[in-house]
């Protein structure tokens, strides 16, 4: 794609709006104005008030019992030793401190200083996220060692980074859940009054930053805009600033009601970026001083559905689909990265009136002040798009997409049974890697779909961007067999070929997924359906006309039957783990076979494909037999 094509298309499927508040950011970047604009020496910052109140230790040790108590006092002492659980996953050191030049942030964001490896993986010690586990245990042992290290850690982050100074101000997001952060460990941990006056100078400082490129944030339209508007309005509650707590609360609600769906998925299309917006919002709802409008509230309604929806019963996992940054911004639970069920509990208390079943996921809601409800459901128990079996269920993606998507994962299929996920998605791993990891699990090819001639559904055009959407449907197909217990259908159009997918289960643990490709233009093309599946013990067997695997589960074994219509064709069958070739011949790529859970981390998957080369319609059966 040449630049100026490029260009055209990015005009035309963004938009001109967010285009040009990028490019009133760049001015910014470009003539100096950012550095210039600096915050004021002396703030004159007035009294504050608590933002919020404590939940009764009584509560929190009932709700955790002695086995979550322990949980939480060991990530707190790991935290005391210098460590924290990165992206939710292994320990890594707690550095603040970096070899770059004292200069401004402008000059880490323009490129002038250069930064080694992913900058993530800089930032996120900084973002203070582990200081929620560190309040949290201080508030139920009273160990005032938690407190001090807290404060340790304040002392050294604000004497490396002066406000505007280093590459942990280069980015609003990044600065705007730092100071959520402080607010809640200004009101958790005890302090003397000077330690008090430097940690309320330094959540000025980060506000008076987030709101100085607050048009970057609205250019992205995304979680940008909700965490540094979310941000803004706290300091403004905080400090008693009536711009900063306006605009927030403005820009907040805009972002809320334009960026959730009718369907109520988040417009990012990620399950942890849904995640992050609804957890900014429990934020707001619990400190808040004004009342949401009935359109928010509708919105946060809807999206609260959503990600009940998406929730595994048996586990509190998710789906993993859509970009997966490994950001948990409010962790006030000891369940782990990948268990959703805290934040669908609070959710669903504050904007659904309504609870999952009491566990110890119930802590995030004693904190964020929200008791329980009468009514008490299980995520099965919705009504929803979802497909379900006898003790399994699946996810088809099918979207509609009106903003900018990361994986061209159209007719993903995600399947699920008590709690193994059998057809998984590979996830993200990392944004910022040197090639072949530079975010190379957006493609298609290694999604549970069929790949048209090596071509994604999407035309990469940047990192993070992709353009050229294609647009999928679905819908629910009541089957005249009596023998279905739930079947839905999904389809999109591309390059001259219509993709259909059927999906069945069935009341003997059969599952069976149809994939039917009808071609209008009469030219050779390569259809590959592939699954990703998980690092089981593996047999395989050949048919005539098809290919057979057996995995052995923790629950015993799992059939997966794949054959391809028309027999005319011959068909290649092929496996990869991690990386490398165990079956079959293939153009084997080095990222696949591998599942990423966490940003950063992957571990081994078997990468299925079933290759076809046709001018005629073609379609591939695939059916799970548990």
């Amino acid at each position: 794609m040449n630049s100026l094509t490029r260009i055209f298309k990015i005009i035309a499927q963004l938009g001109l709006r967010q285009l040009s508040l990028y490019a009133l950011y760049k001015l910014g970047l470009k003539t100096g104005h950012y550095k210039r604009t600096k915050a004021p020496a002396d703030l004159r910052l007035p009294p504050f008030d608590a933002l919020f109140d404590l939940p009764s230790r009584e509560s929190l040790l009932q709700t955790l019992g002695e086995d979550g108590k322990e949980k939480l006092i060991q990530e707190a002492e790991e935290i005391v030793a210098g460590k924290f659980r990165m992206f939710g996953g292994e320990l890594a050191e707690i550095k603040l401190t970096g070899d770059w030049l004292p200069a401004h942030w402008t000059d880490f964001e323009t490129g002038k200083i250069k930064l080694d490896g992913d900058i993530k993986l800089i930032w996120e010690p900084a973002r203070f996220g582990w200081a929620f586990v560190l309040g949290r245990a201080y508030h139920i042992a009273q160990d005032h060692k938690y407190a001090e290290t807290f404060w340790k850690y304040f002392e050294i982050f604000s004497a490396s980074n002066p406000a505007d100074v280093g590459a942990h101000w280069m980015n609003g997001q990044e600065v705007a859940l730092r100071l959520i952060a402080f607010v809640w460990a200004l009101r958790v941990f005890p302090s003397a009054k000077e330690q008090k006056t430097r940690l309320v100078e330094s959540i000025a400082h980060h506000a008076s930053r987030v709101a100085l490129t607050l048009a970057y944030a609205r250019s992205q339209n995304n979680n940008h805009l909700v965490t540094e508007s979310a941000a803004l309005y706290t300091a403004g509650l905080l400090l008693k600033n009536r711009t900063w707590r306006a605009l927030g609360w403005r820009r907040l609600n805009d972002a809320l009601q334009s960026q959730i769906s009718g369907y109520g998925e988040y417009i990012q299309h990620s399950v942890n970026y849904h995640r992050v917006m609804l957890q900014t919002a429990l934020w707001i709802n619990f400190i808040k001083r004004d009342v949401f409008p009935a359109n928010t509230i509708q919105a946060l309604s809807r999206s609260s559905h959503w990600l009940f929806s998406m929730l595994d019963t048996a586990t509190g996992h998710t789906p993993n689909f859509g970009s997966n940054d490994g950001a948990l911004i409010l962790p006030l639970s000891v369940s782990d990265f990948r268990d959703y069920r805290p934040t669908v509990q609070a959710a669903a208390r504050a904007f659904l009136k309504t609870n999952l079943p009491a566990g110890a996921w119930d802590e995030m809601s004693l904190w964020l002040n929200l008791p329980a409800n009468e009514r008490v459901i299980n995520s099965e128990d919705y009504l929803i798009d979802n497909i379900h079996g006898k003790n399994s269920w699946a996810h088809l993606r099918a979207s509609a997409f009106k903003s900018r998507l990361a994986h061209a994962d159209q007719l993903h299929l995600d399947l699920w049974r008590r709690g193994l996920n059998i057809a998984q998605d590979a996830g993200t791993y990392m944004y910022n890697a040197e090639p072949p990891w530079d975010n190379p699990l957006t493609a298609t090819r290694v999604h549970n779909t069929v790949t048209i001639d090596g071509q994604d559904q999407t035309t990469r055009a940047g990192k993070f961007m992709a353009l050229d959407w294609v647009n999928a449907y679905s819908k629910n197909i009541i089957a005249t067999d009596e023998n279905i217990l739930s079947c839905a259908r999904a389809h999109y159009r591309l390059r001259s070929v219509k993709h259909e997918r059927t999906v069945a289960a069935y009341r003997d643990e059969r599952w069976v997924i149809r994939d039917e490709m009808t071609v209008y233009k009469n030219q050779k093309r390569v259809f590959r359906l592939h699954w990703l599946l998980p690092d089981y013990e593996w047999k395989i067997e050949n048919r005539e006309f098809g290919f057979e695997i057996r995995l052995k589960s923790p629950q015993g074994w799992i059939t997966l039957v794949v054959n391809s219509a028309p027999k005319t064709e011959a068909a290649s069958f092929s496996l990869v783990r991690a990386g490398e070739l165990i079956y079959g011949q293939r153009d084997v790529k080095p990222y696949e076979g591998w599942v990423s859970q966490t940003y950063g981390q992957k571990s081994p998957a078997l990468s299925l494909a079933v290759e076809v080369e046709s001018s005629h319609d073609v379609e591939f059966v695939s059916e799970f037999i548990f």
